[in-house]
């Protein structure tokens, strides 16, 4: 069945609002994807598709007409970009159970993860979390938040509406419910369950505080007053946004997603295995994993580098000599 005028514009609408709440894209960037997923919905239903039914297939067939239409480069690569976003983003919110554009490379790219954050960087914006905030409770909330986000690869989604039962009982391993009610289990680090314990002893109170006066207790980890009960993504999203200011990691590189690629692209690189990271993402097809890998190949490049006898001067030559033979 094709989809509707309706259903069309709705996803469309609500990826370019995840957009701006999660990754800042601003208007013209806005405008500019909206135009470039207009145009590939045309397609589409002239292919007798639409965004629910394409493959692989249409995808390219796609990226094929616009490089018959003598579109440049750099746009070619602008409208692969939306749709690729547009698909991890449908994949995430459950509207398809598939990410068709996954494994397109872009034109004349490498298929690489963008705004890949460093260790290290990590590390500064978790020191920023601790010491931000006017008041105590202020910095254990934004500690733990950062802590759980990078130990478990969380989507921010999932994070601020963790249920306070899930975290119950200073836990191993955290409870998930992801897209589609699927569930998972996701090992806390040493760091994280300091911070999650430290942090439910100041909710707990202030739970209670309100309880005092007649307020129901809280059912989320994060509560808040507004509507939802917990803490917003967009809430969030400007809160690592000032950790990225205080911490000196470049802001625009900085998004709950970039946390999400940080923690998939830490562990494979130090050796966890891709099936693994694939439980703990929630990733339904190993596929949508496999753009971490390469990671893994770098890793392995630099392992021939530095390890293999050829690589190391002055110990073999090809033909099995070394420098040392006397020859």
């Amino acid at each position: 069945m094709m989809m509707s005028h309706t259903q069309t514009f709705h996803w469309i609408s609500s990826f370019l609002e995840a957009a701006a709440a999660e990754q800042g894209a601003a208007t013209n960037t806005q405008l500019a994807y909206g135009r470039d997923l207009k145009d590939f919905d045309a397609f589409l239903a002239r292919q007798n598709h639409d965004f629910l039914t394409a493959s692989r297939g249409e995808v390219e067939d796609y990226l094929v007409y616009c490089d018959a239409q003598g579109l440049a480069k750099s746009t070619r690569a602008r409208r692969l970009s939306a749709i690729k976003q547009l698909y991890r983003f449908a994949f995430e919110e459950g509207l398809r159970e598939d990410n068709p554009a996954v494994q397109i490379a872009g034109p004349g790219q490498d298929r690489r993860l963008p705004k890949i954050l460093s260790e290290e960087e990590v590390d500064r914006l978790l020191d920023a979390a601790r010491n931000s905030g006017r008041a105590l409770a202020d910095q254990l909330r934004n500690t733990c938040l950062m802590e759980l986000l990078y130990a478990t690869g969380m989507r921010v989604s999932e994070l601020v509406s963790l249920p306070v039962s899930a975290a119950r009982g200073d836990p191993r391993l955290l409870l998930i419910s992801g897209k589609g009610g699927r569930e998972r289990l996701v090992p806390l680090s040493e760091p994280a369950r300091d911070a999650l314990a430290a942090w439910l002893v100041v909710r707990d109170k202030a739970d209670e505080a309100a309880q005092a006066k007649g307020k129901p207790p809280a059912r989320h980890l994060f509560p808040s007053r507004g509507v939802m009960g917990h803490l917003t993504r967009h809430r969030f999203y400007l809160l690592i946004k000032e950790f990225a200011v205080t911490g000196g990691v470049p802001p625009e590189k900085v998004t709950p997603h970039t946390l999400r690629h940080a923690f998939a692209t830490h562990l494979l690189a130090n050796g966890a295995d891709l099936r693994a990271i694939q439980t703990m993402l929630g990733h339904a097809d190993v596929a949508t994993t496999e753009i971490y890998t390469h990671v893994l190949e770098e890793r392995l490049s630099d392992l021939v580098l530095e390890r293999h006898p050829l690589a190391k001067d002055g110990t073999r030559k090809p033909g099995g000599s070394t420098s040392s033979d006397g020859q």
